[in-house]
């Protein structure tokens, strides 16, 4: 049974994003709207923790708009000294794949923003998850600057070539302005479960 859409009063949502102070202003400015786009909606944020970077901008914005944060790291990143402690909530993870526990299990909905090799990996796995029905929530993937387009190329070659089904495609949705992410996860409605995923091929090829 289809259900129902996402309460905006209710939603919590995890936000992967890179710690890099590098990056070009585009990326810190989408940061900060972003952050006072999830205060604005009554959405409390979760991410990484860290104080830095494009980390740092989206944390600051939702507290600065009024937001609440909830800030999930391992003891690695607070050893450095770069632990967000102005969290509302802080929970320190027991390594990096801990983290990624917790942040998929206290987020209604997912946003990636650009980032590199751990938002990457992070991102993945969600994807993968609601593949395999482990969670059926919203997948946004931020296209800030057309980050994303080469991995969104990607994919189109693994379905090209058979390794990846055309329907991952529906798994996520590629947003490229902060105002098109949050209407998707306000607009969202969860589907049942597609079991075909789990269909065996016809042929014996994969």
């Amino acid at each position: 049974m289809e259900q129902a859409a996402l309460l905006p009063g209710f939603l919590a949502v995890t936000v992967y994003c890179s710690s890099s102070n590098a990056l070009a202003p585009i990326y810190y400015e989408a940061g900060r709207e972003l952050g006072r786009a999830i205060a604005s909606n009554g959405w409390k944020l979760i991410y990484g923790g860290n104080c830095v970077g494009l980390m740092g901008e989206l944390a600051n914005a939702v507290r600065g708009a009024g937001g609440q944060v909830i800030g999930i790291t391992p003891q690695l990143f607070i050893d450095k000294g770069i632990g967000d402690t102005n969290c509302e909530e802080f929970l320190v993870a027991k390594s990096m794949r801990h983290r990624k526990e917790l942040m998929e299990q206290r987020g209604d909905a997912f946003i990636t923003m650009p980032g590199g090799l751990g938002t990457f990996e992070e991102i993945f796995e969600i994807i993968v998850g609601k593949q395999l029905a482990y969670h059926n929530k919203p997948i946004v993937l931020l296209n800030i600057n057309d980050y994303f387009a080469p991995v969104l190329e990607m994919i189109d070659h693994g379905v090209e070539e058979k390794f990846i089904k055309p329907r991952a495609r529906e798994l996520y949705f590629v947003a490229r302005t902060v105002q098109e992410a949050i209407e998707h996860i306000r607009s969202y409605q969860p589907t049942a479960p597609d079991e075909k995923w789990f269909d065996p091929p016809s042929s014996g090829k994969s």
